[in-house]
């Protein structure tokens, strides 16, 4: 079943960097990755159901971070479909972060259960995004950190139970799944992870056409 999204609906999209995208830059809050071509496209084939659009992304989140900001960036603007996209930082913030740790599966899932449990009490539809990352080549720098193959086969390792908690959550709370790890896979056996996010996590131009294109199949 799709997502209905009638007239007047405020939609919210919220995560991370790749959700934020430079959304205190634009003009109208939206970023410039896939919430704007959503929009946009949205816009292009239904003017007859004008909506409301934000975006509460802020790059470097991770759950408990989203937790700590949910009430007034989530909760009191009454959204009617929320779609979620966090969990790359909580896989690799002890490579990030001289203070991080490695968050364990059962303190991310939990987390993430506190954030969906007051929105479907509400009734707000539900689109979760799985946190993904491609498997490009070489070394590249993330903050003060330089990531490569041994980083990478470790956040790996890391990252495949939190995939497995947030589609394990879908399913109990009747959310929408956005297989986002999936796609990009099955993307970069045709052109190359590179093509889609040159560092592993962040999506091109490309990518991000990729999601909002997965992510307008989910609706109606």
């Amino acid at each position: 079943m799709t997502i209905t999204v009638r007239p007047g609906s405020t939609v919210m999209f919220t995560g991370d960097s790749i959700t934020d995208c430079q959304r205190l830059a634009s003009e109208d809050g939206l970023g410039f990755g896939f919430p704007l071509r959503v929009a946009g496209e949205w816009g292009l084939r239904h003017p007859d159901r004008p909506v409301t659009w934000l975006n509460t992304g802020i790059g470097g989140n991770k759950v408990m971070d989203l937790e700590a900001r949910w009430q007034t960036d989530v909760l009191d603007a009454r959204p009617d479909v929320v779609t979620i996209l966090v969990g790359v930082n909580d896989m690799g913030w002890h490579t990030l972060d001289p203070e991080g740790y490695v968050i364990p599966v059962e303190e991310f899932e939990a987390g993430y259960d506190r954030l969906l449990a007051p929105l479907a009490e509400a009734g707000t539809e539900l689109i979760l995004m799985e946190p993904f990352l491609l498997p490009i080549h070489g070394v590249v720098e993330a903050g003060a950190a330089l990531i490569g193959e041994e980083e990478r086969k470790e956040w790996r390792t890391d990252l495949d139970p939190k995939i497995q908690a947030v589609r394990k959550l879908a399913r109990e709370y009747g959310a929408q799944l956005l297989a986002a790890d999936d796609m990009f896979a099955e993307l970069a056996a045709k052109a190359g992870p590179e093509y889609w996010a040159t560092d592993g996590v962040h999506p091109t131009p490309a990518g991000h056409a990729a999601l909002a294109e997965a992510w307008l199949r989910l609706v109606a």
